[in-house]
């Protein structure tokens, strides 16, 4: 199946993302992401399903889907929010200065000019609102425009009504018809700014893709020509001049020269670390200091910046369990709203009287109904979940910290315990000053020619470490070799002899009493060698696993290595459990059991470690984990190290909060302000209040979400 991305302009709020995931569904398409914050939907095109069937269907919605096409294309006139309230601003000032108090403008008493100011705002007003209104009803679930539009029609028709019938100033209402509009495209405009910054720092990833580059060619003479290109064109091999306080375009690879770089972007560590020849540049960091000669590794969506990207938009897509309460209740506001306007419009008809003891008539019964419809905000309990997703996702991705989906950004609030492998992840995973010892009489270059014909192809750290340590040239021809995850590699030669390069439990002679050694070489179920070398522990791990038993979370350690050395590094670390000669099926069991107790996060970045990362509630991986560990985790952290756990543990409890106040503030609003505007405590400029505040109450929830960037993680 092709996998689909398309752009979607008009999505406001969930239930335009509802209507379209409806529509989508229906269709036959499994599971689609719809992401409105992005205005992007993403799914896998069935066989039976076309494009242009998808397109039409959408754009039949109400909305318009985006092709690359058109990004070069003229930009159409009143094509967005801030361009509609400014337009129809101009003709709705006049009839609100002539409600002021003390004005008094003769020829603005005439019902037909008032009609002539307000019409042309209702003709771009039903453009957009009632468009949008007809179509999601259409789709089957109305948006908050069909409040806006019902209001603003009730509103005009009725003044239209009086005006043509000659009933004189009490039928006009055409002042309500414009300020209703136009607040909504104004309050709709600052809804817009105040969501585009929750998403500020997914904008700086995005800008670092976008930058121009040094490229160099070579002329017939062999001379070096420069020239300035957009990062976009460059492809796979090309070599560029990377200068001081430049960024790096694109994935690449030291060809000459050294420098310190800044790789925030990616990483979020702030200290710049030290390049050379033959090491790896992330497309998007900084040379702070220095100038560079590179090839091209990657480019466009491989490049490790633009997975970023991919995973983080992808998880904005994605619905935590909160959000399921709020969509259940959005695509119910709509109707509740119109039953309450109803009832509102009859009761204060037949009920409501005035100061005076007189009935308030069906003009201001009218009103109070026309308030109840856009004082109501169904947006906000839909923004209320994907505007602090999109922050606490974005403030992650700044600081290093990817989460796959949202649903693992949740769910850190709930995590009791965290669960670290050693090897590679409590450790640095760089092995010095091995030392072994010849049991068979093996000469030493023999003896380290078989261990790296045997470790190189191991993704275990040791291994690699020896394999790097031990290289040689004379290589062995193996007819069979494989890993066998948790004991070790496993190989045959073309003569029939047997290998193991493995941990104690692959000892044939398990009465060897030597069993704290790290690796065992075997021939023929013969020992003719052992191997033993010293990990460090990461500089960040103890003062991470302090931090983490401050916030009230258990540690175990849980490793494949020998009790004695996982005792040795655990207590050393303080970590309160230590689990050790555990093979991955063991993991698996053990962290089973540990899920069952409590909500468990798993450290890990090797191949065996997969399981057991698969098996927690949360999985974490290192950014140089073994490509399955990465595939497997939900969250993965870009500084190569555990330094921002206990920042990411922090970020889903501050997420999970800042979800539940904007809850709390969508609900709360819409309980008092729908009564408030029913019972005509607004007055008669109910609904001209009703849709300021409305538009407001939006921007309170998306600055609440803003504060995330800000609130104190650990």
């Amino acid at each position: 199946m092709e996998s689909v991305q398309w752009k979607v302009d008009g999505m406001s709020c969930t239930n335009c993302a509802l209507s379209i995931h409806k529509y989508l569904e229906t269709k036959g398409i499994n599971e689609p992401k719809v992401n409105f914050m992005e205005g992007e939907v993403q799914f896998d095109l069935p066989e039976s399903v076309t494009k242009d069937t998808l397109i039409k269907g959408i754009q039949g919605l109400g909305y318009k889907v985006r092709g690359q096409e058109e990004a070069g294309a003229k930009k159409k006139w009143l094509d967005n929010n801030g361009e509609r309230a400014l337009f129809s601003f101009v003709f709705t000032l006049p009839l609100l200065i002539h409600m002021l108090p003390g004005v008094h403008i003769h020829w603005m008493m005439n019902p037909y000019v008032q009609l002539g100011f307000t019409l042309p705002v209702f003709v771009i007003g039903m453009g957009y609102f009632g468009k949008s209104a007809w179509h999601s009803i259409r789709g089957g679930i109305p948006n908050m425009n069909v409040l806006v539009a019902i209001g603003a029609i009730a509103s005009f028709g009725y003044s239209l009504y009086g005006t043509l019938m000659e009933l004189g100033v009490g039928f006009a209402y055409y002042e309500t018809t414009a300020t209703i509009i136009t607040l909504v495209f104004f309050g709709n405009y600052m809804e817009d700014a105040s969501i585009q910054s929750t998403q500020r720092a997914l904008k700086d990833l995005v800008k670092a893709q976008k930058v121009m580059a040094n490229m160099i060619v070579f002329d017939e003479n062999h001379k070096e020509i420069i020239f300035n290109v957009e990062s976009t064109t460059l492809k796979v091999g090309d070599i560029i001049l990377i200068n001081s306080g430049e960024t790096v375009p694109m994935d690449s690879k030291i060809l000459w020269g050294e420098a310190n770089v800044n790789e925030s972007i990616v990483t979020g560590e702030s200290v710049p670390v030290q390049r050379k020849k033959n090491d790896l540049l992330l497309g998007g960091s900084t040379i702070q200091d220095g100038s560079l000669k590179a090839y091209v590794t990657a480019v466009g969506d491989d490049t490790v910046l633009a997975n970023i990207l991919k995973m983080v938009k992808a998880a904005q897509g994605e619905k935590p369990p909160v959000q399921i309460l709020a969509d259940k209740i959005s695509a119910v506001f709509v109707p509740l709203v119109l039953s309450i306007a109803v009832a509102t419009l009859v009761l204060n008809y037949f009920f409501a009287h005035n100061a005076l003891g007189e009935n308030i008539g069906f003009g201001e019964s009218m009103l109070r109904a026309i308030a109840v419809l856009v004082i109501s905000c169904p947006c906000a309990m839909g923004l209320a979940t994907p505007a602090a997703i999109a922050v606490g996702l974005g403030r992650g991705a700044r600081n290093g910290v990817l989460f796959k989906n949202a649903k693992s950004l949740e769910t850190f609030k709930d995590i009791k315990q965290v669960v670290f492998d050693k090897t590679g992840t409590i450790t640095t995973g760089h092995f010095s000053d091995a030392q072994f010892k010849i049991l068979d009489g093996t000469n030493e270059a023999d003896f380290k020619s078989l261990v790296y014909a045997l470790e190189k192809y191991s993704n275990h750290p040791i291994a690699k470490c020896i394999s790097l340590e031990w290289k040689t040239s004379n290589a062995i021809s193996w007819g069979k070799i494989e890993e066998v995850k948790g004991l070790g590699i496993r190989a045959s030669d073309k003569e029939g002899n047997q290998y193991w390069a493995g941990s104690f439990k692959t000892l044939a002679d398990q009465n060897y009493k030597e069993d704290d050694h790290n690796i065992y070489i075997q021939k023929n179920n013969q020992l003719i060698g052992w191997i033993d070398v010293e990990d460090e522990i990461r500089p960040d791990a103890k003062l991470v696993i302090e931090t983490l038993h401050k916030q009230g979370v258990h540690t175990i350690l849980l490793s494949g290595d020998r009790q004695s050395k996982c005792d040795k590094i655990g207590k050393a670390l303080g970590i309160q459990e230590i689990i050790g000669e555990q093979s991955p099926a063991d993991k698996l069991t053990q962290l089973d059991n540990f899920v069952k107790k409590y909500p468990t996060a798993m450290v890990g970045d090797g191949i065996n470690d997969a399981p057991a990362l698969a098996k927690a509630t949360i999985g974490i991986s290192l950014s140089n984990a073994s490509h399955i560990a990465i595939q497997t985790a939900q969250v993965i952290l870009m500084n190569q190290g555990l330094k921002n756990l206990p920042m990411a543990l922090g970020l889903g409890k501050r997420t999970y909060e800042t979800i539940k106040e904007n809850l709390i503030w969508a609900f709360s609003y819409n309980i008092i302000a729908i009564p408030v505007a029913a019972f005509g405590l607004l007055g008669t400029w109910g609904p001209t209040y009703g849709a300021l505040i409305m538009g407001l109450s939006d921007v309170v929830l998306a600055i609440n979400s803003l504060r995330l960037f800000k609130k104190k993680l650990v």
